[in-house]
């Protein structure tokens, strides 16, 4: 079995299981890009197909399953994978499929990015598969990065309309995960209504509340894959690093904050399509 070990001063390696976003402003596109600006090695299990760009997703397309456990089990064999994101998976099949070969592989740092419906409002997850994500992926996540809309549907109850309301759903988020050890639930609030972002992290113990500037842009295309993934790629680099009275997870996440909003600011020097166009994952490495 592989080891999921690292040091901080060692590169990390980073599966993203997702689906393919053809544009390459989400999916397992965006998280490879994600991980190589954030000094990880990226790795890829493909989950799903799509037909996608900017404004639209045509079509979709789930591979079977027997080869998405082979893509897995090949892989973990080999490979000592130090995080793994969770992107779109599609179906319950293909759900209940990576939760069991997770579980085989004893995977460590999992953020589960709970996709369910595209920027354009197209569904990427099957009804069926929300109670298998809640009740076989939840399990194996450390992490789990809902949006509000997300919350709402996994919680069955509507999403909720305010910071207040936001504490109660994380609250609600974290009693579906394993009580007995250390897990984390990252509730994104960009969907109220307001000129400051409010994400809060919370483990079943502390609530910490993260704001952030929105930034005005159309250009948000992928950034709940991006954000999730940039905490993935952290996580390991963040376990064995001093970062004065910040926990590891905690630090781990406001970098990956940090970073995404450079990304969005600086989305505007891509032209990328005519819809919402993605953000600029090497913002911080790329010069004219």
């Amino acid at each position: 079995m592989s080891s999921s070990s690292t040091s901080p001063r060692s590169i990390p390696n980073v599966l993203s299981i997702a689906g393919v976003d053809p544009s390459g402003g989400a999916g397992i596109f965006a998280d490879i890009k994600t991980f190589s600006a954030l000094g990880a090695y990226g790795c890829g299990v493909i989950a799903a197909l799509t037909a996608q760009n900017t404004q639209a997703v045509t079509g979709v397309h789930v591979p079977p399953t027997d080869f998405l456990r082979l893509q897995l089990d090949t892989l973990f064999a080999d490979v000592a994978v130090h995080a793994t994101k969770i992107g779109m998976l599609g179906s319950a099949e293909v759900t209940a499929t990576v939760a069991d070969r997770l579980a085989h592989w004893q995977a460590k740092n999992v953020v589960l990015d709970p996709v369910m419906v595209a920027k354009s409002g197209d569904t990427l997850l099957a009804k069926n598969a929300i109670a298998m994500m809640r009740e076989a992926l939840f399990p194996q996540s450390f992490m789990i990065t809902p949006n509000l809309p997300e919350a709402g549907v996994l919680l069955e109850q509507r999403a909720p309309e305010s910071v207040k309301e936001m504490y109660r759903a994380a609250e609600r988020l974290r009693e579906l995960l394993p009580l007995s050890s250390e897990r984390w639930v990252m509730l994104k609030g960009g969907h109220l209504p307001s000129s400051e972002v409010v994400d809060l992290l919370f483990d079943g113990d502390r609530m910490i509340e993260l704001p952030a500037p929105r930034i005005d842009t159309k250009n948000t295309h992928g950034t709940g894959c991006t954000l999730s993934s940039a905490i993935a790629a952290l996580l390991p680099q963040a376990a064995g690093a001093q970062w004065g009275a910040l926990r590891p997870v905690e630090a781990a996440v406001r970098q990956a904050r940090q970073w995404l909003l450079g990304a969005i600011a600086h989305s505007g020097e891509l032209a990328v399509g005519s819809g919402h166009g993605p953000v600029h994952h090497f913002h911080a490495l790329w010069r004219r």
